[in-house]
């Protein structure tokens, strides 16, 4: 058994985990995370990737409109290279509720988000795939977010305050004593050794599994596990982020993300948080949702659908049993209070849109039990370094301004090595994936990288299998990169069965039409090119 001392155990490498080890860090508390899959294992990978203004929220929700659009303002300054400030449209249709539109209006204006209404004939001319049903368009300042991207850079600012983190390590049972925490217990699913962590506070933010944290000491954390089904279409559908102007629901809301469009989402409670099925009836609820937004939808080409798990926190007298109209606030619960325990925390339910919020209200709680008396700075402290126009200029010189800009804005202050790379051999600035742009120096960077441990979590950091054509290609690009990295040909045969059959699953509710060629003709490039057998190639 190997034992590491700490301040603070962090359970849970989402969005919310990350930001407390940022907000610990910085104020000088020595904290460990520990995640049992990769970082954004769970929601925060799971998502539309939409950055909240609010507008959903502002008229059931009022208190949830007003902490997105806090933090919607904050997170555009301190993460700008995580975002994509599209702005967002909300649309109102014929036939739509006009009470609704009313009250929608003037929640908007009581939580301070902007609303700025655009001429139909500017809209139809700006998105031309919009429904000709829509009568009144309104602009809010929405985003796209890209969670991997926004994770690893709390992590890496975390680390350069002293926060440490250990992925693929799983946490099986808190260790308390005479209803103190002292810490936890966890498996390492890399070195297969078991950790006992000492730790004077834990904070339980494991987001679905919360629930199942808690209960390893007995305790009832309510979480109602809503499954969230999304489609991906092959391009960008709309620039702006859609949402239908109405109570909300399913199918209605777009998102733009690089080359792709996320749209979505559904609503069930299930049991597990690890039920990601999509099934083909939510397939066909979605478009035939989306058809009210995008007439000929159709007609577009699906590249795979996935679905995640919104942890929402239900109180013991929760009307709503099902997920719509439960809040989307967030809630911490201190177990010296509710259970008679002292050192541990949960935090639950909230958005990524207010996953920061949620950190620095954990950290007071913590900073006050510990009383270090720093405050929190996670609001002003940018998550990156602007990088030298020098390393900006030489890279776009390498790669033209599209692609450079790309690298540039994934691998944020580590770009300057790998920019050096490419100037010093030509050939590593080639694209390994030309959907995402992504060239062999980045690659190779990744895999150096000592938390990448799997096909998985390369794609995680570099985005490689991401884009249309969904890893068909790109994978097997680079296959000299990764049987090296991986130490054979074995492992990678079994990296490769594990990153297919999961891209595999999220294909076959959409397989049909242009999709389907473009899987058999990815079936034949790895029974053929690669020589691999029928049984390995579907996962």
């Amino acid at each position: 058994m190997r034992e590491i001392d700490t301040h603070v155990v962090v359970i849970g490498g989402g969005a919310t985990g990350v930001g407390i080890l940022r907000d610990l860090s910085l104020r000088g508390i020595p904290a460990l995370l520990l995640e049992q899959g990769d970082l954004a294992h769970g929601t925060s990978s799971r998502f539309h990737g939409l950055l909240h203004s609010g507008g959903r929220y502002a008229v059931k929700d009022d208190k949830a409109a007003q902490e997105c659009i806090e933090e919607n303002r904050i997170l555009k300054h301190i993460a700008a290279h995580c975002i994509k400030d599209t702005s967002g449209w909300f649309i109102y249709l014929k036939g739509d509720d006009p009470n609704y539109l009313q009250l929608w209006l003037k929640g908007c204006a009581q939580t301070g988000i902007t609303v700025k209404e655009i001429p139909l004939e500017e809209a139809f001319r700006l998105e031309p795939l919009l429904t000709r049903q829509a009568t009144r368009v309104f602009e809010v300042p929405d985003a796209t977010v890209d969670g991997f991207k926004l994770l690893w850079a709390n992590v890496k600012s975390a680390e350069k305050y002293g926060g440490n983190y250990r992925t693929y390590c799983k946490v099986k049972s808190l260790w308390l004593e005479n209803r103190q925490v002292k810490g936890v217990y966890a498996e390492d699913f890399i070195t297969g050794e078991t950790l006992l962590v000492r730790s004077k506070i834990v904070v339980n933010a494991a987001g679905p599994w919360s629930s199942e944290i808690a209960a390893m000491s007995g305790f009832d954390v309510h979480i109602l596990k809503n499954k969230g089904s999304l489609l991906v279409f092959n391009k960008r559908l709309f620039n702006r982020v859609i949402n239908r102007l109405r109570t909300p629901g399913d199918g209605e809301i777009f998102v733009p993300h690089e080359t792709v469009t996320i749209f979505g989402t559904t609503s069930h409670k299930v049991e597990s948080p690890d039920d990601h099925k999509v099934d083909e009836q939510d397939v066909a609820h979605l478009i035939e949702m989306g058809q009210n937004l995008v007439e000929e939808i159709e007609q577009h080409r699906i590249v795979r659908a996935f679905a995640g798990i919104r942890p929402l926190y239900e109180s013991v007298d929760a009307s709503d049993h099902e997920g719509r109209g439960i809040s989307r606030n967030f809630v911490l619960i201190d177990h010296e209070k509710m259970d008679g325990v002292r050192g541990l925390v949960s935090i639950v339910g909230g958005k990524l849109t207010t996953y920061r919020l949620m950190a620095e209200k954990v950290t007071d709680w913590v900073a006050a039990k510990l009383e270090v008396h720093t405050v929190c700075r996670t609001a002003e402290e940018p998550l990156q370094n602007e990088l030298p126009t020098e390393v900006w200029d030489k890279a776009r010189q390498l790669l033209g301004t599209i692609a450079a800009d790309k690298m540039m804005e994934r691998l944020n202050e580590q770009a300057g090595s790998v920019v050096e790379a490419i100037a010093r051999q030509p050939l590593l600035g080639q694209f390994v994936c030309e959907c995402e742009m992504v060239t062999q120096a980045e690659v190779l960077h990744a895999l150096q990288d000592l938390a990448v441990h799997s096909l998985d979590d390369l794609r995680h950091q570099t985005r490689l299998g991401m884009g249309t054509c969904q890893g068909a290609y790109c994978t097997y690009r680079a296959t000299p990169m990764i049987q090296e990295a991986f130490g054979g040909w074995e492992r990678t045969v079994k990296e490769y069965q594990s990153l297919l059959g999961e891209r595999w699953r999220g294909i076959t509710p959409v397989l049909w039409g242009e999709q389907l060629r473009e899987s058999e003709l990815a079936r034949a490039l790895y029974l053929n090119v690669l020589d691999f057998k029928a049984e390995e190639s579907e996962g």
